[in-house]
Parts: C-alpha cells; structure tokens; sequence
C-alpha cells in the first residue's frame, strides 16, 4: 500500500503522523510512503503552507487527513482499497 505525504523539513507533526501511520500496517510489513517536501515546490509551498502534514491514499481522490493522522479515515482507505497482486 503506497501513501504521499506532503511535509516539511524539521517539522514533529509530521514525523509523528509517518510514525503512527506506520503502526497501522499488517504485522512484519510496512507501508510505501512518498514523503514529499513541500518548501521544495513554490506551488506546494501555495497549497499546502499551513496545512502541513497533509496524507493522501491517491492523489486522485481527497486528502485523508492534516495535521494528525486520522487513523478513522486511514483504515477506511485501507478497507476499500483494491487487495495487492499475488
């Protein structure tokens, strides 16, 4: 299961967000996580400035949550999304 994370350099919400998103993952695996910096992109920087973590399942789809990891929401995404290949 692959998630994006849009963060910034030096910042605990986002450390603390990667961190217990990791502790929602099957026993002996561990979640794909593109964490992305956001103070590297002027356009990102203008999205989502303030808002920092931000955690998305699909860049398609709405975001999962800011802040503080809504663990709620993450295990819906994970409940709907497709099972991965054998």
């Amino acid at each position: 299961m692959r998630f994006t994370l849009y963060s910034r350099s030096y910042c605990h919400l986002c450390e603390d967000m990667l961190a217990a998103l990791q502790t929602l993952a099957p026993p002996g695996q561990a979640f794909a996580v593109d964490v992305i910096d956001v103070d590297a992109d002027p356009a990102l920087v203008e999205r989502f400035d303030e808002l920092v973590p931000v955690l998305y399942g699909r860049l398609d789809e709405p975001e999962l949550c800011h802040y503080f990891l809504d663990e709620a929401a993450v295990r819906r995404y994970l409940e709907r999304a497709p099972a991965p290949a054998a």
